[in-house]
């Protein structure tokens, strides 16, 4: 029998609520029962945390796991335990006993290592002040490595994993130094890394930070599907403009919060609201236009109207200035699967608020 990757809206509702969540909550809850047995206490906070109030990272990124066909239960242990890998790391460096880029390096070893079948774990916390984690660290790095090792098409995938991971692993070090370090740090990186005048320097630094390239090349790694132009048509089509969206929108409904944290956030580096929406704007049909080059493009489409319709229909979203009237833009613009993920997040919001 033939495996069917959603192409509606309504069928990938269906997947994600019969099939994706309960999966995802259930490697959810056994990595926070190992989290809650950490030793040491600023690391178990800090893991629990991360689970807690980072949980719709996996939840939102294992929807890739329908690329994987029949093995779409490996996908989600692997995208379940590299999210957690990226969530729990940036708790460590954002909520930071450290401000030491050596430290936020060597920290970012583990995804780098996640990434291959037979790297030796690392003394990760080497040079911090707490050490002690029960191989909880270590233990997420192995189920990463267990499902590289079951991936036919590795060497085909395996450069262009860790060219996405690198830009990951450079933005997180250079975006949680001290803070007077954190933007010249950046723009000099982008200067190196590109001469692209497509984009500006935080634009740049919001597309590396997302992990969802790299969920998309191991599902249809998994899935059997995998090829040489296969991998360079993802990494060129979701790098830099579906990733760029996802963590734009990501900070665009975080900006108050973070201005009350003392954040860095990217959105805050447009000189105008009206600018900020061009580029938003500009992001949304640059990722509509390089998807077509993709199989599943219907999926892919899907995902990325999804983000939109997602992260909009976060109750924060009324609380930014102006945010009603850019959300009606937006969704006007990316169409009706946006605007039927924003009533189902908004439907979901309210459900929430409504048990609590």
């Amino acid at each position: 029998m033939a495996y069917s990757i959603p192409r509606t809206p309504l069928t990938l509702m269906a997947a994600v609520y019969r099939k994706i969540f309960p999966a995802v909550n259930a490697e959810l809850d056994f990595w926070q029962k190992r989290a809650a047995e950490i030793p040491d206490e600023e690391l178990r906070h800090q893991a629990l945390e991360s689970i807690n109030l980072k949980r719709f990272h996996c939840l939102g990124g294992a929807v890739y796991a329908l690329l994987a066909g029949f093995r779409w239960k490996e996908a989600i242990r692997f995208i379940v335990a590299y999210q957690t890998i990226s969530d729990y790391l940036d708790n460590l460096c954002d909520r930071s006993t450290s401000l030491d880029p050596d430290d936020f390096r060597l920290l970012h070893e583990a995804m780098s290592d996640a990434l291959t079948r037979e790297n030796p774990i690392q003394h990760y916390y080497a040079l911090r002040t707490e050490q002690t984690d029960g191989e909880y660290l270590a233990d997420l790095v192995r189920t990463c490595q267990k499902a590289m090792r079951q991936l036919d098409s590795y060497d085909i995938i395996r450069n262009y994993l860790h060219e996405l991971e690198k830009l990951y692993g450079d933005l997180q070090v250079h975006k949680h130094v001290r803070l007077e370090e954190r933007v010249p740090r950046l723009v000099s990186w982008f200067e190196a890394k590109t001469d692209d005048s497509q984009l500006y320097w935080y634009e740049y630094s919001a597309a590396a930070g997302s992990t969802l390239g790299i969920f998309c090349l191991v599902s249809y790694a998994l899935g059997g599907k995998m090829t040489s132009a296969l991998a360079d048509n993802i990494t060129e089509s979701y790098f830099p403009f579906v990733q760029g969206l996802h963590i734009l929108l990501d900070y665009y409904i975080d900006q108050k919060e973070d201005r009350r944290e003392g954040d860095l956030n990217f959105c805050h580096f447009y000189n105008s609201k009206g600018l900020m929406e061009k580029r938003l704007i500009y992001f949304i049909q640059q990722a509509d236009f390089h998807v077509q080059q993709l199989p599943d493009r219907h999926f892919h489409e899907m995902v990325h109207h999804g983000l939109v319709g997602l992260y909009l229909g976060d109750p924060k979203v009324k609380e930014l200035e102006h945010g009603p009237d850019i959300t009606n833009v937006l969704l006007r613009i990316s169409g009706y699967k946006a605007r039927f993920f924003h009533w189902n997040t908004k439907l979901y919001h309210k459900m929430t608020k409504t048990r609590a």
